[in-house]
C-alpha cells in the first residue's frame, strides 16, 4: 500500500510523478542529440565493391574488390551469379582504369610504385589465363579507343619515346606488339576517334592557344578548324553520324558552356542543342550504338540532366520511382555493345552509393553490391547548398554540412577548400566531410571564384587571384558563417590537400586570427618548385599556368608573396602534414627543410611523410593511421566533442 504525505497543494507521490517526468524529457532530448560515434574505418576502408563494368556481349560484370589490402580483379557470370577472383596481387592494388575488349578480354594494369613502372595485363575470361602485354617504366598510359572490328588491337597513348609528348599506339593484346599510329609534332594534347576507332580529330595548345584540327581519313593530312584562346573552350564528344558533323560542349561567344552540334569540315557551329543560363553544361551521356546524345547535365545547387530522347527520360522517370532509389542521384557507368544491359551507379549526399544492373527489355533492377555497407545513411548529415556575397559583391556558392543534432549555432567549424584553383565542390557523398561531420564538426565548402561549372566570367576572375581574391573568397566565407551565429569564432579549423593545402596554409599564415589550426594533406608550399619542377608531359599547360596563376620570372615577387615557405615566421597555430614520399608533384626536401623551420620556430607542427605512398595514401592501413591522427589532432586543438 502506497503512503500518501500531504504537502501544500501537492502530494508526495505528484511531486514525484513529476520529477521522473522531467528526467525522461531531459533524457530524451539528450539521448536524441546523442550521436553514435562511427568507427573510423566505416569511412575510410576500401570499397567493398567498386569500378563496376559489363562485358560487351552482356554476359559477365567485373569490379574491383579488396583482397589482402590491395585492389583485386573480379568476375561475376550473369547467366548464374557465379563470382571467380581473376587476379590476387598482394603488392600492388590494379588501376581503376581497366576495360573490356569486344572479345571477352580484360585488360588492367599496375602501378608499381617503388620504380616507378607500370604492368599491363590481359585476362582471358574464357581461359581465365593471364598474361603481361605491355611492362614500361616511367612512362603513363591511357586507353583511347577499342574496336569493334579488330578486337585483338586496342589504341593508347603513351609517353615512351619523349616524356614530354604522348604519342597514339596500336597494341595488339594477343601478340603484344605495338605499332606507332600518330607520331605527337610536339603540341597534340587531346585524340578524339570516330566510331570506327580512326582518329579524326586532335587538338593542339601552346598553353594558352588551342586548335582544334580534323581529318576525313588516315590518309589526309590534318588542318585547323577552330582557334581559341584558353579562356575559349570547345570540348569535341563524338561524331553525328550525319555529314562530318560533331557534339561538342562550347563556350565560344558565350558565357556558359553549351552542348553544341559543329560541322569539322570548318569548324562552325551548325546548332546549339541546349544550354543552361544558371551554369555550365558540364557532361553529356552519349550513345555509341545509337550514336546520339541522350541528355546533358550540370550543376546548380545539386546535379540537374535535360533529356534530349523521351524514352531515356521515362528510363529515369521510372527508375527514380522504385523504393531503392528514391531521392538518388543515378548515374549509368557501363552499357553492353547492345544497350540493353546498362550499369548504374547510385548515390545521395549521406550515402556512397550502389551498384545495380538494369535490364530495359524487362525493366528488370538487381542490385550488385553497396560500395560500403557499414553506413547507415540516418546517422549521416545532409550536405546544405549556401550562397553569400564576397567583399567586392560577387556572389559565391557552396556546401554547409551540419553536424546531427539540434545545435545549429556556436558550432566547431572545418573549413575545406577544394584543391584546383580549376576544379570545383559539388553536392554529393565526401567520406572526409561526413567523418568531420559525426565527430561533432560543421563543414564548410566553398566554391571560390575560378572554381568551375559556373561560366566562363567566374572561372576567368580566378585568374592571377590565386593568393588574392581567391584567399578572400574562402576568409569572407568564414565571416559569413560567424556573422550568421553559425560558427564559434574560437573553434575554426582548415584543411585541405594540394591547392586546397596551401588555402590551409595561406589562411593560417595571413589570417591568424580566424584559425586554431590546420591540417595538410600533400600541400603546396612553394608555387616557383611546384612549376619548375612539373613533369615533362605538362609542359603544354605552362604557358596557361602563368597566364592563371603566375610566371616565375615575371610574377616572381607576386609567387613569393603567397608561398608558405618563405612566410614560416607567420604560423603560430599548430599543424597536421600528410605526406607520400612517391608523390610525383612534391618537392619532399623541400617539404622537409620548410617543417625544420617551422619547428625551429617552436610551432608545433606533426609531420607523417609515407615512404611508399603517393598522394592519395593507397594503403588502407596507411588511410586508418591518417584520419587517426586527424582525429586526435583536431580534438586536442579544437576541444570539442561529439
Amino acid at each position: 500500500m502506497t503512503r500518501i504525505i500531504k504537502w501544500g497543494k501537492f502530494t508526495m507521490l505528484g511531486q514525484l510523478k513529476h520529477l521522473l517526468l522531467i528526467v525522461f524529457i531531459v533524457t530524451l532530448c539528450s539521448c536524441k542529440d546523442k550521436v553514435r560515434q562511427i568507427p573510423i574505418i566505416d569511412f575510410f576502408k576500401t570499397p567493398e565493391k567498386s569500378v563496376y563494368k559489363i562485358s560487351p556481349d552482356g554476359k559477365y560484370v567485373s569490379y574491383l574488390k579488396p583482397y589482402k589490402d590491395k585492389q583485386n580483379l573480379f568476375i561475376q557470370s550473369l547467366a548464374d551469379g557465379k563470382e571467380c577472383m581473376a587476379s590476387s596481387f598482394t603488392d600492388y592494388s590494379i588501376r581503376g582504369d581497366y576495360f573490356w575488349t569486344y572479345n571477352n578480354q580484360l585488360i588492367f594494369s599496375q602501378d608499381i610504385i617503388d620504380n616507378d613502372s607500370l604492368k599491363m595485363y590481359a585476362i582471358d575470361v574464357a581461359t581465365q589465363k593471364m598474361r603481361i602485354i605491355l611492362s614500361q617504366e616511367k612512362v603513363r598510359v591511357s586507353l583511347v579507343n577499342r574496336n569493334k572490328q579488330q578486337p585483338d588491337v586496342i589504341t593508347i597513348r603513351m609517353n615512351k619515346r619523349d616524356p614530354a609528348n604522348f604519342d597514339i599506339y596500336h597494341l595488339n593484346i594477343k601478340t603484344g606488339e605495338l605499332q606507332p599510329y600518330l607520331v605527337n609534332p610536339g603540341n597534340i594534347t587531346e585524340w578524339f576517334p570516330d566510331a570506327d576507332g580512326k582518329i579524326r580529330l586532335v587538338k593542339s595548345s601552346d598553353g594558352v592557344n588551342e586548335t582544334i584540327l580534323y581529318r576525313p581519313n588516315d590518309n589526309a593530312p590534318f588542318k585547323p578548324i577552330i582557334e581559341n584562346n584558353f579562356k575559349n573552350s570547345v570540348k569535341p564528344i563524338a561524331f553525328t553520324g550525319v555529314k562530318n558533323y560533331f557534339y561538342a560542349l562550347s563556350n565560344v561567344n558565350r558565357d556558359k558552356t553549351a552542348l553544341v552540334e559543329i560541322n569539322a569540315e570548318d569548324g562552325k557551329e551548325q546548332k546549339t542543342i541546349f544550354s543552361c543560363s544558371k551554369a555550365d553544361v558540364l557532361y553529356v551521356e552519349y550513345s555509341k550504338n545509337k550514336r546520339r546524345v541522350e541528355f546533358a547535365g550540370w550543376e546548380e545547387a545539386k546535379p540537374r540532366k535535360h533529356f534530349l530522347i523521351p524514352a531515356i527520360e521515362h528510363i529515369y522517370h521510372n527508375l527514380q520511382q522504385r523504393p531503392q532509389l528514391k531521392g538518388n542521384e543515378i548515374r549509368v557507368i557501363d552499357r553492353d555493345s547492345a544497350e540493353n544491359k546498362f550499369i548504374l551507379n547510385t548515390y545521395t549526399d549521406r550515402n556512397p552509393g550502389s551498384y545495380y544492373l538494369y535490364e530495359s527489355k524487362t525493366d528488370k533492377l538487381t542490385k550488385l553490391g553497396d560500395i560500403n555497407s557499414s553506413l547507415v545513411p540516418n546517422e549521416l548529415c545532409a550536405m546544405q547548398p549556401i550562397t553569400y556575397k564576397a567583399r567586392d559583391g560577387l556572389l559565391i556558392n557552396g556546401y554547409l554540412t551540419l553536424p546531427l543534432g539540434t545545435k545549429r549555432t556556436n558550432l566547431p567549424i572545418v573549413v575545406m577548400p577544394h584543391d584546383g584553383p580549376w576544379n570545383r565542390d559539388s553536392w554529393g557523398y565526401d567520406e572526409q566531410v561526413q567523418f568531420l561531420a559525426n565527430r561533432g564538426y560543421a563543414v564548410f565548402q566553398v566554391n571560390y571564384r575560378g572554381s568551375t561549372g559556373y561560366g566562363k566570367a567566374f572561372w576567368s576572375a580566378g585568374f592571377k587571384q590565386v593568393g588574392g581574391k581567391i584567399q578572400d573568397d574562402i576568409t569572407d566565407g568564414v565571416n559569413w558563417l560567424i556573422d550568421k551565429k553559425i560558427a564559434n569564432p574560437k573553434k575554426i579549423a582548415i584543411f585541405g590537400g594540394r591547392f586546397g593545402g596551401f588555402s590551409a596554409l595561406y589562411g593560417v599564415s595571413f589570417h591568424p586570427e580566424l584559425y586554431n589550426c590546420a591540417v595538410v594533406q600533400y600541400g603546396l608550399i612553394n608555387f616557383f618548385t611546384f612549376i619548375k619542377d612539373a613533369p615533362p608531359f605538362f609542359k603544354p599547360y605552362l604557358k596557361m599556368t602563368y597566364e592563371k596563376v603566375g610566371n616565375p620570372e615575371t610574377d616572381a615577387d607576386q609567387l613569393r608573396a603567397i608561398s608558405p615557405v618563405f612566410h614560416t615566421d607567420k604560423i603560430k597555430v599548430p599543424l597536421i602534414i600528410f605526406q607520400g614520399a612517391k608523390d610525383q608533384r612534391a618537392n619532399i626536401s623541400e617539404l622537409n627543410q620548410f617543417v625544420r623551420e617551422l619547428r625551429k620556430r617552436n610551432v608545433d607542427v606533426k609531420y607523417f611523410l609515407k615512404p611508399n605512398e603517393r598522394a592519395f595514401f593507397r594503403s588502407e592501413h596507411t588511410r586508418m593511421e591518417m584520419y587517426a591522427e586527424i582525429e586526435k589532432f583536431l580534438e586536442n586543438n579544437m576541444r570539442v566533442k561529439p
